[in-house]
């Protein structure tokens, strides 16, 4: 779904958020209006770890103004070196509870929910419906296409990122439209596992999760103004940390998906 430009006047935001987002509103490309937009969003932000913790930190920067928070895992001491919200006061504290306790310290100005319910093909629908935007750092591939089918079901778009030892993966998938594939049918089926690599045996240089998550972020606003170019569905980025560099592929939908096909 391509989201059209906002057209609500930066009248309606207060002298306060005029001045926060100033920054923001300079930029022709976003302006007033993409603010107020941003400010009208619903991001839904499953996994609060080396993506989520850092794509947080700029989705309420950019002024986001309701989030939803979901994780069912706790702050352990290796998560700090990446997982750049927490403190060492959070250690053995629920991700959801730590992450919207950072929030209201940041922005008290921003509508959060949480959830500590893990992630299935059940409890997902009720989860994405009616957000404006899924970003999904979850670290399994069941999960993953779980959140993607209902995504594609409730109508709506999903970016997806990734990220392990020197490398990083962005994607937008709007599986719902009859030209954009869905996050099925990049992966396919033979990945309806729970056991995938992690980073506590491949390692992850921290500052790519950073990368990874603050790129995701922005094509999160990319996506929810609308004015800034083409929200870029079926495209997959992948980030380099070694080289360092970057480069996309385009994914092709696929007509035997049984998501979206």
């Amino acid at each position: 779904m391509t989201l059209p430009p906002a057209t609500l006047s930066p009248a309606t935001l207060s002298p306060e958020r005029l001045d926060r987002f100033a920054r923001h509103i300079v930029l022709p490309e976003l302006g007033g209006a993409g603010q107020v937009a941003l400010g009208q969003a619903h991001v839904l932000l499953l996994g609060l770890g080396g993506i989520g913790a850092p794509a947080l930190q700029y989705l309420a920067a950019a002024g986001i103004g309701r989030l939803t928070l979901v994780d069912d895992d706790v702050v352990d001491a290796s998560n700090l070196q990446r997982q750049t919200i927490y403190t060492e006061r959070d250690i053995g504290h629920g991700k959801a509870v730590a992450a919207s306790r950072w929030v209201a310290n940041f922005d008290r100005a921003l509508e959060v929910t949480i959830s500590d319910t893990r992630i299935t093909t059940t409890s997902a629908p009720a989860m994405v419906e009616g957000v404006s935007l899924v970003l999904d750092g979850t670290d399994n591939f069941a999960t993953r296409l779980a959140v993607s089918d209902a995504c594609v079901a409730e109508r709506v778009p999903l970016l997806s990122a990734a990220v392990g030892r020197f490398q990083g993966q962005v994607g937008a998938f709007a599986g719902h439209l009859v030209t954009s594939p869905c996050y099925r049918c990049y992966v396919g089926d033979a990945f309806n596992a729970d056991d995938c690599d992690t980073c506590a045996d491949d390692g992850m240089l921290g500052a790519m999760a950073g990368w990874t998550a603050t790129f995701a972020a922005m094509q999160a606003v990319r996506i929810l103004v609308g004015s800034m170019g083409d929200p870029q569905w079926g495209q997959l980025h992948l980030l380099d940390g070694l080289k360092p560099g970057m480069r996309t592929l385009r994914i092709a939908k696929d007509p035997a998906c049984r998501a979206c096909g």
